[in-house]
C-alpha cells in the first residue's frame, strides 16, 4: 500500500510562488510515474503536471506551463511542485498521484495512489 502525503499549501497573493511536496511511503516510489492534479470549488479535478519514474519526461497542463516546475528526488521518495507566478484561477486542492504503471498518462482514472490534499489559495 502506497501512502501520499503533501504539504506546502497556503494563502498567497498573486504574483507570489509556492513550493508543494509529496512524501512517498510502501511501494516501490522510484518506479512510479508521479502526477499533481487539482480541484476547484465546483469544478472537476484536472491534470496538472507529471514526471516518469527516471525524472526524463515531464508533463504539463497548458494553464501551468511555463510557471509550474516538476521534479522529483527518488532517494527521498518525495516529488516536487514549484508553482511561480500564481494567479487566482490556481486556487484549488492539489493533490499528488502515483501511476504504478508508469507512463505518461493524464487521466486521473490511470493513478492508483492518492494523497489528502493539500489547499491553494491565490488572492487578487
Amino acid at each position: 500500500q502506497v501512502q501520499l502525503v503533501e504539504s506546502g499549501g497556503g494563502l498567497v497573493q498573486a504574483g507570489d510562488s509556492l513550493k508543494l511536496s509529496c512524501v512517498a511511503s510502501g511501494g516501490t516510489f522510484s518506479l512510479y510515474t508521479m502526477g499533481w492534479f487539482r480541484q476547484a470549488l465546483g469544478k472537476e479535478r484536472e491534470f496538472v503536471s507529471l514526471i516518469t519514474w527516471s525524472r526524463s519526461n515531464t508533463n504539463y497542463a497548458d494553464s501551468v506551463k511555463g510557471r509550474f516546475t516538476i521534479s522529483r528526488d527518488n532517494a527521498k521518495n518525495t516529488v516536487y511542485l514549484q508553482m511561480n507566478s500564481l494567479k487566482p484561477e490556481d486556487t484549488a486542492v492539489y493533490y499528488c498521484a502515483a501511476n504504478t504503471l508508469g507512463g505518461m498518462m493524464t487521466m486521473a482514472r490511470a493513478y492508483d495512489y492518492w494523497g489528502q490534499g493539500t489547499q491553494v489559495t491565490v488572492s487578487s
